[in-house]
């Protein structure tokens, strides 16, 4: 596959070139993906799909213009070539445009050392029936639990190759088998969804089917009698299943392209303590097995590990090359790359320090307050970093938990909330974000 994917690259750069062209970078994604759904028992819907995805951006001068199609056909890619050669000429200037220096390439990488492709074959449709129909059992067997939403299992693999018309051509595969269900419990108004899915890149270290419908079922089962909480200033604890979306508002707040546009709370901080001094936020893009590995970035530069937090001060912003020069900085090889679109900035993997406590610690550490895990809406001001949120999960009272929460909103401000950080030892090894459970004193909770 990546040697068709190489040759179709290699054909988008050479329509370049003839169509004008002074340079381009071109993409080609093979994906494939596998779903089987399940309901009360009964296969629901099956879909495969296939396909070849391919992105070409062109320059001329400073003026660049990117074009996409899922039609590999010859004629396809030079009229591809000839019209983003024509946007190109009418599209407005931009002097931070433009390829890598041929010496910043990635070479000699090890994508077999980042185990990001699970070389087993490809699940039988019967396999992945059975993953769903015993995962649905599973969730049904537990008490309280009255209906399961359809329940999924699937697999997927995508190859991807980039190259550069100044010398860099490189590409990978990553897989993916996951299982997810929702289950209710109750009825009428007094039903409670929960949802449980897991996902891994190797089908061997992926739980239990069984295991993930019970958990489900238990998750649903707890959410009986569910009711709002008091109103007031409250410590709250964002369980690890919520987490890692605090620490994505702060990833946010430092990609590069919010700091272009001045759109980001943390524009002006640089250099200062963001989060406790005990407390780091590192990205390691080439750990093994997690989702956002890979061993170049998507303008082809080489990918290693950097400090975005150490020890509690804002060490610099996540850049990709254009929002890097605009700032006058260089590239954090953190270009991501799509076929429709031109390279932006993102994260891969990162790691937040864990703390000693358990959540259970911290559940009693907290005395009174509400342990959070499930979130819905946003309302998140990137220029200010006020945070509102709808939230759900259970009230805790003298250290232990009492009864389940729902309908209620927890709101303060990111950077009261980053400096009041505790964090929990929970964090899951697989996951690309590994943020533990975190405790963050004073929120103002509404509810009843």
């Amino acid at each position: 596959m990546q040697a068709n994917l190489e040759k179709l690259t290699e054909k988008l750069l050479a329509a370049a070139k003839r169509a004008g062209a002074d340079d381009a970078d071109a993409m080609a994604v093979a994906g494939t993906s596998l779903s089987i759904d399940v309901l009360k028992g009964t296969l629901e819907q099956a879909e495969r799909s296939e396909g070849v995805d391919i992105g070409l951006r062109v320059m001329i001068g400073n003026r660049q213009a990117n074009v996409s199609a899922s039609d590999t056909a010859d004629h396809t890619i030079k009229e591809m070539a000839e019209r983003a050669v024509a946007m190109a000429r009418e599209a407005p200037e931009d002097p931070t445009i433009g390829l890598a220096d041929p010496s910043q390439f990635a070479r000699d990488w090890d994508v077999e050392s980042l185990e990001i492709a699970d070389p087993s074959d490809e699940p039988a449709p019967d396999a992945l029936e059975a993953d769903a129909r015993i995962a649905e059992e599973a969730a049904l067997a537990v008490d309280g639990v009255s209906q399961v939403q359809a329940t999924s299992s699937g697999y997927g693999r995508t190859d991807i190759h980039i190259a550069t018309s100044n010398g860099f051509s490189g590409g990978y595969g990553r897989t993916t088998r996951a299982v997810s269900l929702a289950a209710i419990s109750g009825t009428g108004a007094s039903m409670e969804r929960e949802f449980n899915g897991e996902s891994r890149i190797w089908q061997s270290d992926l739980p239990s089917a069984e295991e993930i419908g019970r958990i489900a079922g238990e998750r649903a089962a707890a959410r009986q009698g569910a009711k709002q909480p008091p109103t007031g200033t409250y410590p709250v604890i964002f369980d690890e299943r919520v987490s890692a979306s605090i620490i994505g508002h702060l990833l946010q707040a430092v990609n590069g392209s919010s700091i272009v546009r001045g759109s980001s709370f943390l524009r002006d901080k640089l250099g200062e303590v963001i989060l406790p001094a005990h407390l780091s936020l590192t990205e390691d893009p080439r750990r093994a097995r997690a989702t956002g590995s890979r061993p170049f970035d998507g303008e082809g530069l080489p990918t290693g590990n950097r400090d975005i937090i150490r020890d509690g001060v804002l060490t610099g912003w996540t850049l990709d090359l254009a929002t890097a020069r605009k700032l006058g900085l260089q590239s954090t090889a953190n270009a991501g790359r799509g076929t429709s679109a031109p390279p932006s900035p993102g994260v891969s993997n990162v790691t937040l320090t864990p703390g000693e406590a358990t959540r259970e610690d911290l559940i009693a550490q907290m005395g009174t307050g509400l342990l959070i895990t499930g979130l819905i809406g946003s309302t998140v001001n990137p220029n200010t970093g006020d945070y509102s949120r709808g939230a759900s999960g259970f009230w805790v009272e003298n250290g232990e938990i009492t009864y389940p929460v729902n309908e209620c909103t927890v709101a303060s401000n990111l950077m009261d909330m980053f400096a009041r950080l505790i964090p929990a030892n929970d964090a899951e090894p697989h996951k690309s974000r590994q943020v533990p459970s975190l405790l963050i004193e004073g929120m103002t909770l509404a509810g009843s």
